[in-house]
């Protein structure tokens, strides 16, 4: 049985909690706000749940200061992403899902999975490291490979970049990126970061030139050139 095997199920609001504490501190600490605006409720449910949680053993928590995970509550959280990021991965694959339709399924379906179907498919699909968005899939033993990415907003002006990763939860950016081609493994020239409104100006491998809004290139991650091989 792999590290990653739950004994007992959760409940979907317990993981979903999970899941977002993880998103958003990882072994840090994610704050009532914080969780509040990533869930879309009020910042009185997130108490109220975190108390829960605590009781639980699943996190670290005290009002005002946030809350952290326990050893047990990050083992969970991290078998939900694996078990979302294969699901995701096989919608893609053999579905015919894009890849902009495979977060929010994903999102439904990894509450109706068990354990053993997750390692199934991870042996179906045979072991993917990354997901469609390139974000990495925890191992059945519970690692998460390093993520060295970091936002385009700031790779220097004339560099070259690969996209690594790029945000999974905006059907909009998703699309706008998927029309253009800027997807994980494209290999960018950055021909300029503008510091007045942090439009970032890059060239594709293809010569065509794409100029990215703020927000839009904060959402795309990419590894230097010292990582691409």
């Amino acid at each position: 049985m792999s590290d990653l095997v739950s004994n007992k199920p959760i409940s979907t609001s317990v993981g979903d909690y999970l899941k977002a504490i993880w998103s958003v501190a990882g072994t840090g600490s994610a704050s009532t706000n914080a969780l509040s605006e990533r869930l879309s409720v009020s910042p009185a449910s997130v108490s109220s749940m975190l108390v829960r949680l605590r009781q639980m053993d699943f996190v670290d928590y005290e009002p005002y200061y946030g809350a952290s995970l326990t050893e047990s509550g990050s083992r969970e959280a991290l078998r939900l992403v694996r078990r979302h990021r294969l699901v995701e991965t096989f919608l893609l694959q053999h579905l015919g899902y894009s890849w902009q339709e495979v977060h929010d399924e994903a999102e439904r379906l990894e509450h109706a999975v068990s354990d053993g179907f997750t390692e199934r498919l991870a042996e179906f699909l045979g072991h993917p490291q990354r997901d469609p968005h390139g974000d990495p899939i925890p191992a059945a033993d519970g690692t998460l490979a390093a993520e060295n990415s970091f936002p385009l907003t700031e790779a220097g002006t004339g560099g070259r970049v690969r996209i690594s990763k790029v945000r999974d939860d905006d059907a909009t950016i998703l699309d706008h990126l998927a029309d253009r081609d800027l997807v994980p493994g494209r290999l960018l020239s950055v021909l300029e970061v503008r510091a007045l409104d942090g439009v970032v100006t890059i060239e594709d491998e293809r010569g065509k030139t794409h100029a990215l809004g703020e927000s839009l290139a904060r959402s795309v991650f990419v590894r230097g050139t010292s990582d691409i091989a």
